[in-house]
């Protein structure tokens, strides 16, 4: 007989191994009932309801999404989804959702999303949309390089140097109108190549020039409508100009980053690093002298760290550098308050990084652009790396995650005036300077941008330099109120194209 008629045999052979049985099998029905219904009730986040294949792309304002986002927050809560196409998006907002995933979750929120177009350009190398060892091992070595000529002050000079030759450009237009982001992204750009690179470039060398130029439009193209297109739905729109646009502009950029790295390794010398690179090339040999496999130093993760460093450190420092500008020029009050804060704690030297501590207004209005400004509002997309119940919702492994950074910048909870521009938010009544938790412009965790540190002395110093030498005004015929603060979208929040005069105050 079989081990089965046998088992069967045995079960029915009295009424009590029956009675047993019968316990058993409604114990097991049980649990797999209980099994199959945990599965069933898992409570996703709420949002509204998609159409097939569009999702919730018609409800969204998608020049301005993170506005539309903002909205269905009061509607369905602080972790709501929303159907990008056919892509699920599970939205954080607020302060406290979003610190609490950023920070108290740090490592089931903190894989990067890498949307097609960012797939394509890095191939999951470098830093800002690597995941997994190698992430952590680049993050990690640009972390430590960017600190060592902190400490050295190396930044410091760099940031200074650079200052001087943004002061002279605005010098040479006289008081007449012109554009400020033409200087603003040169001095950015040259910052980070004196980091990386170790040496600066004259704003008039062509290959600078067309870095930059490369830079400025990609930064807008990748934030367009039809690169998001692409993005949700990169079998059908393949074809769109701006993205052949963009792998042309990156590949011009990725060569001329690897003609650089070439010529700096033909000078190389392990006893001098002269900055970013020469580091990693450095460590790079030490790997190979010591035969270790599956070294993280090479080529590739070298190219692609150098161009993710010129993004973090010029993107952000950039535009907020010129929202600072334009907020000067709207609110000619507050930035007469700077240039007498300046005036009698500066005078006429040099503004270091060290006169942070005792200017504290300039402090607090530079915080307080970056607070309203809000340059990167949606955050660069999260992902989830596990399984995680959050806000009693189930957030399934591999879900994209946007922290509304805009909506924590904004909370009405948080600030007491969160859409007017108001220094004193970060100003205590005796005019001190005051941190403030729900400050969060470079996300928070374990993605936080690398280049925060850098970004906050380069904008104090470009700032103060500039406000300490020159009256910012509006161009003839123009006033205060008619100067437009509506942000045009691309990778991040950029100023509408205007001109301001630089009257100097000498």
């Amino acid at each position: 007989m079989s081990l089965l008629g046998e088992f069967v045999s045995f079960l029915f052979s009295s009424p009590a191994t029956l009675l047993g049985a019968a316990a058993l099998l409604l114990v097991l029905c049980f649990l797999v009932s209980s099994s199959l219904n945990s599965d069933e009730v898992r409570k996703e986040p709420p949002g509204p309801k998609p159409l097939p294949l569009l999702g919730n792309l018609l409800q969204l304002d998608l020049k301005r999404p993170y506005i539309t986002l903002c909205e269905l927050s009061k509607k369905y809560g602080s972790v709501f989804t929303v159907y990008l196409g056919t892509k699920k998006v599970v939205v954080l907002a607020g302060y406290k959702t979003v610190k609490e995933a950023l920070v108290g979750h740090a490592e089931e929120f903190g894989e990067r999303h890498n949307p097609p177009i960012f797939h394509e350009l890095f191939q999951g190398h470098g830093i800002v949309f690597a995941n997994g060892e190698s992430w952590k091992e680049m993050r990690r070595f640009a972390l430590t390089t960017l600190r060592d000529f902190e400490m050295k002050n190396l930044a410091e000079d760099k940031i200074l140097e650079e200052c001087r030759h943004l002061i002279q450009v605005f010098e040479q237009h006289q008081g007449k109108p012109f554009d400020t982001s033409g200087p603003a992204i040169n001095a950015a750009n040259n910052v980070i190549a004196s980091i990386v690179y170790g040496s600066r470039f004259e704003y008039d060398d062509p290959r600078f020039k067309s870095w930059v130029q490369r830079s400025k439009d990609n930064a807008l193209i990748l934030g367009s409508t039809s690169i998001n297109l692409y993005n949700m739905f990169p079998r059908l729109f393949s074809w769109l100009k701006n993205r052949q646009v963009v792998l042309r502009n990156f590949e011009s950029t990725r060569r001329d980053v690897r003609d650089n790295i070439k010529r700096l390794k033909e000078t190389l010398n392990p006893e001098l690093c002269r900055g970013f690179v020469d580091c990693f090339l450095i460590r790079k040999q030490k790997e190979e002298d010591s035969c270790v496999k599956d070294t993280y130093y090479h080529e590739k993760n070298l190219t692609v760290s150098v161009i993710d460093l010129f993004g973090a450190g010029t993107g952000a420092p950039l535009q907020t550098l010129r929202w600072c500008f334009l907020f000067m020029a709207k609110y000619p009050q507050i930035q007469d308050k700077v240039h007498e804060e300046l005036s009698r704690v500066v005078g006429s030297r040099e503004v270091w990084v060290d006169d942070r501590k005792n200017l504290p207004y300039s402090n607090a209005v530079i915080h307080e652009t970056q607070r309203l400004a809000s340059i990167v509002p949606t955050s660069i997309p999260h992902q989830t790396s596990q399984d995680i119940t959050f806000h009693g919702y189930f957030i399934k492994k591999g879900t994209v995650v946007f922290p509304l950074l805009t909506s924590v910048l904004h909370d009405e909870s948080e600030w007491e005036t969160p859409l007017t521009f108001n220094p004193s938010h970060f100003l205590d009544k005796e005019g001190k300077f005051v941190k403030r938790d729900a400050f969060m412009p470079f996300s928070a965790g374990r993605r936080a941008c690398l280049g925060e540190h850098l970004a906050k002395m380069e904008l104090f110093i470009f700032f103060t330099s500039v406000l300490q030498r020159f009256r910012l005004t509006p161009p003839p015929g123009v006033t205060e109120d008619e100067l437009d603060l509506t942000p045009i979208l691309g990778v991040i929040l950029n100023p509408s194209p205007h001109e301001l005069c630089a009257v100097s105050r000498q």
